[in-house]
This record gives structure tokens, C-alpha cells and sequence, in this order.
């Protein structure tokens, strides 16, 4: 009668090693890249694709920019939006990422009534970045995102 070779010394072995190999890889820390940009905002409108998803009749106004008069606050509003970045540079998925952030904010603002979103700040991890000129992306090895925080307005005109 012939042997099985799972039951061989050899094999007993070779299984041993490539259990304890699995297993050390399995153990050791992943270390995911999530590297921080400040971008232009300007650079992020002259996309084609922000005109083409952007709601065109609401108007964004960045901390430090002063929206014209004064208007009924319809609330505060946040959204986190991620971009698919594997194989692309950072910058432009990044840039894809605040053009759905911006997207999601001026449709909010729609919904609620609202022409205008004001005192934007970029909200990554819920950690305030204000600038009246650039937007805060953490982009990792498969994904890049941005986080806004505004508040939506209907102004007195």
C-alpha cells in the first residue's frame, strides 16, 4: 500500500513553515499612507467637471470671504466625500474628491432652500482647516478624500 505524502516528514514540515510565514505577515502593522495637501480651490473651479456637477446657481463663499448682505441661516452642514485614487496622481483625485464635496454642499443647499454656502472650512477627521484660497485632501494609496463643513443661506437680495 502506498504512503500519503501528507503524511510524510516533509510535508509536515513545509506546511509548519508556510503556516508560521502566513501568520508573521498576517502580524505585522499595516502602514497606511494618508499624506496631506492644501490645494487651490481656483484650481479645483477651472476643472470642466466642476461646471458640469457643481449646482451653478448657488455661490460658495470660503472662511475669510465675505458673502454680499445678510441672509436666513437654513443650518450647518458637513460632507466627506472619496475619490477612487489608485493609479492616479494625488492632486487629481483630490481635485475629483472637493469637486463631489462640492457638488454634495450645493445640492444640500438646493434641498434646503438656499442660494449661497458660507464660512466653508475644510473638516478632515473633524479637524478645521480655514482658507479663503485652499481645501485640505488626505490622499492614501486607493483613496483620497475631502471633508467640508459650510453653512447654508438663503441671502437678502
Amino acid at each position: 500500500m502506498r504512503k500519503s505524502g501528507f503524511k510524510s516528514p516533509v510535508f509536515k514540515l513545509m506546511a509548519v513553515a508556510a503556516t508560521t510565514a502566513v501568520c508573521a505577515v498576517a502580524a505585522m502593522p499595516a502602514e497606511a499612507r494618508d499624506t496631506p495637501y492644501h490645494l487651490k480651490i481656483e484650481d479645483v473651479k477651472k476643472d470642466p467637471r466642476y461646471a458640469e456637477n457643481v449646482p451653478g446657481n448657488i455661490t460658495f463663499y470660503f472662511a475669510g470671504q465675505q458673502a454680499p448682505g445678510s441672509g436666513k441661516d437654513l443650518g450647518e452642514y458637513v460632507t466627506n466625500k472619496k475619490s477612487n485614487s489608485f493609479g492616479r496622481p494625488d492632486e487629481e483625485a483630490c481635485r475629483w474628491a472637493m469637486i463631489s464635496a462640492m457638488k454634495e454642499l450645493g445640492e444640500r443647499a438646493v434641498a434646503e432652500g438656499g442660494d449661497t454656502v458660507i464660512n466653508i472650512i475644510s473638516y478632515y477627521k473633524k479637524n478645521p482647516f480655514s482658507s479663503d484660497s485652499e481645501y485640505e485632501c488626505h490622499a492614501g494609496g486607493f483613496v483620497a478624500g475631502v471633508a467640508l463643513k459650510g453653512t447654508v443661506v438663503k441671502l437678502n437680495k
